[in-house]
């Protein structure tokens, strides 16, 4: 089978649906394929966004997708230090936790509501090139091989990114930069519903644990550790296994659900575009590098880039110059931020846990007005210069 559309989306995640939905907005004929066979499962995420982070994209908080609001977030340090910051200081990943199969999809049916069609059990198996421009993918929907010709081609599918590989973007990372996660859902714990929490040192090499309240007996319980900091398959649970056993408010409770996976904590690529072509989201490595959360981020990308999209189906131009208009676009937004943190995920790995509690001390007298990395290595500057020298040029 063959179709044809102006635009083709490759994966159904927040950022490809908002990517689908802005194009069609636009007036963009659009599809949106999906290899799964329901949109936002299985889980994959600690599942916390900030409400200013959604309104920034232009979505509407809804209660169907919403699983608890929060008042703030907990920092502890490894010997117990607490930094406590409300939801207005505490970044992109604080606010509200959601029900993420309830959100993907729901961000899937906006897509849909403004002109998209999505295909589901719909996987790409490579790209079409014409004269050195990506013009299409070839895919199997239901077993059956199907190609779908198109002005441009988003790659929106994941983490593992093929699509931006057989376009032409170099996607490896390096063991130092991706993390591994693993997550429990806990039931019967005792943990405050009012505040997320991360815990950071030692206990999580390269990362941290985060409890992100569901209710009142029930939270995301997990951890990241960074790749290149395991030394067997499956440690990441072990970390994490450990921790609980040693907390009182979790030791206490019981899983009902476990999930696995990585996540990239990268510098920003170098190149997100191409001749009939993009990268959003998690494909274009837009994962914050010090908290693991790409969704906001995710979702800006996809943003600018159906609207963009648009555009260039208007000029009927998908050229690399022509998408240059979205590449400044999300730069302009995250760019100098995702340097920062990840410079800043750098340093902070070859840090004692003695110094992490130094830290938060320093932290607790100096106040933060609003928790962004950004304000934590000023305020860190004043009493530890040395930590910060490195980042004197986006300070």
């Amino acid at each position: 089978m063959k179709l044809k559309y102006d635009v083709v989306v490759v994966g159904a995640g927040p950022a490809g649906s908002l990517t689908a939905r802005h194009a069609a907005e636009g007036g963009a004929t659009v599809l949106m394929i999906e290899k799964k066979p329901e949109i936002g499962a299985p889980l994959r995420c600690a599942e916390g966004v900030s409400k200013e982070g959604l309104k920034k994209v232009g979505i509407k908080a809804d209660r169907s997708w919403i699983s608890a609001d929060v008042s703030g977030a907990r920092i502890v340090s490894p010997g117990g230090k607490v930094l406590q910051i409300d939801e207005k200081q505490a970044g992109n990943e604080v606010g509200v936790v959601l029900e993420r199969h309830r959100f993907d999809k729901a961000m899937a049916a906006d897509a849909a509501r403004a002109g998209a069609e999505i295909m589901l059990r719909t996987s790409a198996v490579d790209v079409i090139k014409k004269k050195g421009k990506v013009t299409g993918i070839k895919a199997r929907s239901y077993g059956e091989p199907l190609t779908v010709e198109a002005g441009c081609v988003v790659c929106a599918d994941g983490f593992e990114s093929q699509v931006a590989r057989w376009a032409g973007i170099d996607t490896s990372l390096k063991a130092g930069d991706i993390t591994t996660c693993f997550q429990y859902r806990m039931v019967d714990i005792k943990h405050d519903p009012e505040f997320c929490e991360f815990i950071i040192g030692s206990m999580a090499p390269g990362g941290y644990v985060w409890i992100f309240p569901k209710g009142d007996d029930t939270a995301n319980v997990g951890i990241g550790v960074l790749l290149s900091k395991l030394k067997k398959p499956g440690e990441v649970k072990t970390y994490l296994d450990k921790f609980i056993a040693k907390d009182d408010r979790l030791k206490c409770g019981q899983p009902v659900e476990a999930i696995a996976g990585g996540v990239s904590v990268c510098a920003p690529l170098d190149k997100c575009i191409g001749d009939g072509f993009l990268l959003v989201g998690d494909a274009a490595r837009v994962i914050d590098p010090i908290t693991g959360g790409g969704i906001v981020n995710g979702m800006i990308t996809g943003m600018h880039a159906g609207k963009v999209l648009a555009k260039c189906v208007e000029s009927n131009d998908f050229s690399e110059a022509a998408l240059q208009d979205y590449e400044t676009l999300w730069r302009d937004d995250l760019e100098n931020k995702l340097w920062r943190n990840w410079m800043a995920k750098e340093k902070f790995l070859t840090l004692p846990d003695k110094t992490l509690d130094s830290v938060i001390d320093t932290l607790n007298e100096v106040g933060v007005e609003r928790v962004t990395v950004y304000n934590l290595l000023k305020a860190i500057r004043d009493r530890h210069p040395d930590l910060v020298k490195e980042f004197e040029e986006f300070l």
